[in-house]
């Protein structure tokens, strides 16, 4: 199995190398992040995104794009009772590989899944790493629009697949994070 997974890699790269054009940038924004699933008393988060990606043509108005960006993510809770708020906040290396259709001259639709690996975990300053999953699946659906060749603006929804709690028993925790970015290919 190892080697037909290897051989269709080795493959795809091939074709991809030798038929498609290739775009680079970088790119960043704006996350309304918040938790889903079995939470009660949390609300939405902001932080950012940053990162880079690849454009690659696959065929006429289909893209794939590769992506490895930086997440804060995570929800803000508060309790009236206890007269306590406090920030969750959950920080992310995430690589959403996004598959894009050009529906009309520079308006896009993606979709795709993603994987993101956690890189910290803080409550009121005190690391909870331990009490989450290391890695986070997902699926992206957004669109994109483009100002200009080089310049575009992405809106993107990431529904969270995995329950991201440690020892939560039958209760499942997601992330779910809406993102708007601005970006630019070189």
């Amino acid at each position: 199995m190892k080697k037909i997974i290897l051989v269709a890699v080795i493959a795809i790269s091939s074709f991809v190398s030798a038929n498609a054009q290739t775009a680079f940038g970088a790119k960043a924004g704006l996350n309304v992040a918040n938790l889903s699933g079995d939470v009660d008393g949390n609300k939405s988060l902001i932080g950012f995104n940053v990162g880079v990606f690849a454009e690659i043509t696959l065929a006429n108005s289909f893209y794939l794009q590769p992506e490895l960006l930086y997440s804060t993510q995570g929800a803000k809770f508060d309790d009236s009772d206890f007269d306590l708020s406090a920030d969750l906040n959950l920080n992310y290396i995430n690589i959403p590989i996004m598959f894009k259709y050009d529906v009309a001259n520079r308006f896009y639709l993606e979709a795709g899944p993603q994987i993101g690996f956690l890189v910290s975990a803080e409550v009121l300053d005190q690391d909870v790493k331990d009490d989450f999953e290391s890695t986070d699946f997902g699926a992206n659906f957004g669109l994109s629009y483009g100002f200009t060749e080089k310049l575009f603006a992405q809106a993107r929804y990431n529904i969270g697949m995995s329950n991201i709690a440690k020892d939560s028993g039958d209760d499942k925790i997601s992330n779910a994070v809406l993102s708007f970015s601005l970006g630019y290919k070189f």
